[in-house]
């Protein structure tokens, strides 16, 4: 009913579109799927399209790792633009202007961007970008965190929220499914409560009703989206689906209703191969994802308080300035699309207060900022200016390791017995990153680098046998810093496209789906014309 639908809507379309043989390009980011929870899921029968996929050969799974933090907008940077590098937290604050960032704000997305786009992006050859967080220079950007303010590139699309809500199936569907998705959600959230099933928060009414938007209404409309432009015959098209990420914040990565939004997604793959076959060009399939997530009871729910109760304690400061303890962090996708009807970007960008000490945490990362100190504070000027500051940290039992810089080390990772010095690899006491993977030596050393880095790093405590981490905000599943499936992002591409070089970061990732785009897509490579 959906494909007969979609056919039918974009029949005049369909009809004005140049046909071509040169394939186009569908790249669906399942936001926050760990490669192996997609085995998992896999296995279990939730995602019986990629199965299918899978199964007949037709396409390949392979696992790429994200580079510390683990975050949408850090790994969009890369997989869009290839500049991971410019984005060192889902929310960070910056020194010079006294400025709190937050990529789910439309000004902060578009400045952000602005600050790394060449126009050279993923889908910057007649590309679209849908719902996500950066646009990848596509010249069509619709739902997309940086081009809401951007009308001149962005294709109207207020037309394509005000169409989708008028039309009479698609407005009665969804409508009757985000009320049938709130019962779920409070019947499923009850169900955990009489099972008392641990580790859990409280899901509020804010997040309930959040789950009905995101996970109905709003795939919904990416699907429709996404359809027209396939029937339009776009070239490339790049869409991220919110919908498993979100719940597996509230209810856990690996729980039923995680897994069932998982389902979903899934129909919207089978719905979309459907509606490619009568596209005026063919189409071949990528799905992906920006990072995973790990599962464990809260920092506040284990050891009773806040981390920035923690920092307030040991520095003195009277009310340290405190960002990111939420948990809102798809709540501006539906900002956006309320922006779309009302033409205008939503939000606003906060500026942190003028405090002495400002926390931010994304995830189980958090960064700790001392105003006083104009760059970055370094460990000795830590050292004089709080003393129990970094002792006291580093000796909580829910911090597992404090990144610092040294005038004479460089990059020390301190933990309660032992440090490790980034540069030279030597190791004082015991390892404190003993247990976080192979990469994350390398992943603090370049992470170290980035523009706007706290001047104290702090990263939670992380269990290896449970693979359980504390967040920071008050969320159950959490990504952002090191510990557990969080770095573990996955790529299904077709089996004939060959994988170039190692998929090491988000970076890594893009390069090589410009390299598909343009060796077997519809993208102008070196010495190569469009519509070869």
């Amino acid at each position: 009913m959906v494909v007969r639908h979609l056919l039918r809507v974009n029949r005049r379309l369909r009809r004005a579109a140049a046909t071509s043989d040169v394939p186009g390009v569908v790249m669906i980011q399942i936001d926050g799927l760990s490669a192996p929870l997609a085995r998992w899921a896999l296995a279990g029968g939730a995602l019986p399209t990629m199965a299918r996929w899978l199964s007949s050969g037709s396409h390949t799974l392979v696992e790429w790792h994200a580079q510390l933090p683990a975050t949408t907008p850090a790994s969009q940077a890369g997989l869009l633009h290839g500049a991971s590098a410019a984005v060192p937290a889902f929310r960070w604050y910056e020194k010079e202007s006294g400025r709190l960032l937050v990529t789910n704000h439309p000004r902060d997305s578009a400045l952000v961007e602005a600050r790394f786009s060449d126009g050279r992006g993923l889908l910057a050859d007649g590309g679209v970008s849908v719902s996500n967080v950066f646009s990848g220079d596509a010249p069509t950007s619709l739902l997309t965190m940086s081009t809401i303010g951007a009308r001149g590139a962005s294709g109207r699309p207020a037309r394509y929220v005000s169409a989708y809500l008028l039309d009479p199936f698609g407005l009665t569907r969804s409508l009757f499914l985000t009320v049938a998705e709130i019962i779920k959600e409070l019947h499923q959230a009850r169900r955990q409560r009489l099972r008392r099933v641990r580790p859990r928060i409280v899901r509020t009414a804010s997040y309930t009703v959040l789950r009905g938007l995101t996970n109905v209404l709003l795939r919904n409309l990416n699907l429709a989206v996404v359809a027209e432009h396939i029937m339009r015959g776009a070239p490339a098209v790049y869409c991220d689906f919110v919908d498993y990420d979100e719940i597996a914040h509230h209810a856990g990565p690996a729980r039923p209703e995680a897994l069932a939004a998982l389902e979903g997604i899934d129909d919207v793959l089978a719905t979309l191969e459907a509606v490619a076959l009568a596209a005026p060009r063919p189409y071949r399939f990528v799905l992906l994802s920006d990072h995973g997530q790990s599962q464990g009871a809260t920092f506040a729910q284990r050891y009773g308080n806040a981390v920035e109760d923690v920092v307030r304690r040991l520095t003195g400061a009277a009310s340290p300035s405190v960002a990111g303890t939420g948990n809102d962090e798809h709540a501006g996708r539906i900002g956006v699309m309320a922006g779309e009807l009302g033409r205008r970007a939503p939000g606003e960008t906060p500026a942190a207060p003028g405090s002495e000490v400002v926390v931010v945490a994304s995830g189980n990362l958090a960064m700790i900022y001392l105003n006083r100190f104009p760059g970055r504070a370094t460990m000795e000027d830590i050292q004089e200016r709080h003393p129990r500051l970094l002792r006291g940290l580093v000796r909580h039992r829910g911090i597992g390791w404090v990144l610092v810089r040294s005038r004479r080390l460089g990059p020390v990772v301190l933990g309660c017995a032992g440090r490790r010095l980034l540069v030279s690899g030597r190791v004082d006491g015991e390892d404190p990153l003993a247990g976080y993977g192979p990469y994350a030596a390398a992943d603090l050393l370049r992470y170290d680098g980035l523009p706007h880095v706290g001047d104290i790093v702090v990263n939670s405590s992380y269990d290896p046998v449970t693979e359980e981490v504390a967040a920071f905000e008050d969320l159950i599943g959490c990504h952002g810093g090191l510990g557990g499936w969080q770095d573990r992002p996955l790529l299904v591409h077709p089996s004939a496209w060959p994988v170039d070089a190692e998929l090491s970061d988000a970076d890594a990732v893009h390069r090589q789906l410009v390299r598909w785009l343009e060796r077997f897509g519809d993208r102008p490579g070196p010495g190569r014309r469009r519509g070869r």
